[in-house]
């Protein structure tokens, strides 16, 4: 339920649920797998509880969906035939560099709209790029790709960023989506622990977009910082 409700509000979800399943004795990478599958009902609700900031934005999701969706077989692909470590030790730079283009979001999007670049409102190469690779990361581990997602969206769409978030949900949804079909297909699954993880997930997701929508942009992008710095010393710490 708690990972429901932070893969919501923010991203990072898969920091509270991935921890536990191994705990109780399945493999890495099958847990790594269960988890992926569990959470996917959980970014159904979030997105739907989302639905009135998604107004107006479907076409543009749409297209930046089939580059989330792209991205997330190819990194579920990926983990199963990497070492399960392979992107470990570079997690943290990603989130830490993530968490600095939230940060400075509004200053760098002013920086570029003085220079004439500012966001195209149906989302360039570039940021069809970015999403793709953010979507090979969430398809591969997932862990803060909803903080990668809020970086790049808000830097790329000239959209607020509770709008923004909205959009997260849909494409992390997809790629965990995705991702989830490929492991039913090839990999073991543990469905008694992803079918516990995916009822509190759902219950968190609702929960996540009741709190997340409410909360002023100023409070939601000090709840990403604070959810990302405590994923990059998870991540470091072990």
């Amino acid at each position: 339920m708690a990972a429901g409700t932070i893969n919501t509000v923010v991203g990072s979800g898969t920091l509270i649920t991935f921890p536990v399943v191994p705990a109780f004795g399945y493999a890495p990478v099958t847990a790594n797998v269960t988890n992926t599958v569990g959470l996917v009902p959980g970014s159904a609700s979030g997105a739907y509880g989302y639905r009135d900031e998604l107004r107006g934005q479907w076409r543009r999701t749409g297209r930046l969906a089939c580059a989330s969706l792209a991205g997330g077989v190819t990194g579920a692909v990926l983990l199963l035939v990497l070492p399960a470590a392979a992107f470990k030790a570079i997690v943290p730079v990603f989130i830490a560099l993530a968490l600095v283009l939230v940060v400075l979001q509004p200053r760098l999007s002013a920086w570029l709209a003085a220079r004439g670049q500012e966001p195209t409102p149906h989302a360039g190469r570039a940021v069809m790029l970015a999403v793709y690779l953010a979507g090979v990361y969430g398809g591969y581990f997932g862990a803060a790709q909803g903080i990668l997602l809020l970086a790049i969206l808000g830097l790329g769409l000239p959209e607020g960023l509770q709008r923004v978030n909205a959009v997260k949900n849909v494409l992390a949804g997809l790629v965990n989506l995705v991702a989830a079909l490929v492991f039913v297909l090839v990999a073991h699954i543990a469905w008694d622990a992803a079918l516990l993880i995916a009822l509190g997930a759902v219950c968190g997701g609702v929960i996540g977009a009741r709190v997340g929508r409410r909360l002023p942009v100023a409070v939601l992008r000090g709840v990403i910082v604070v959810v990302g710095v405590s994923a990059i010393g998870q991540l470091v710490l072990g």
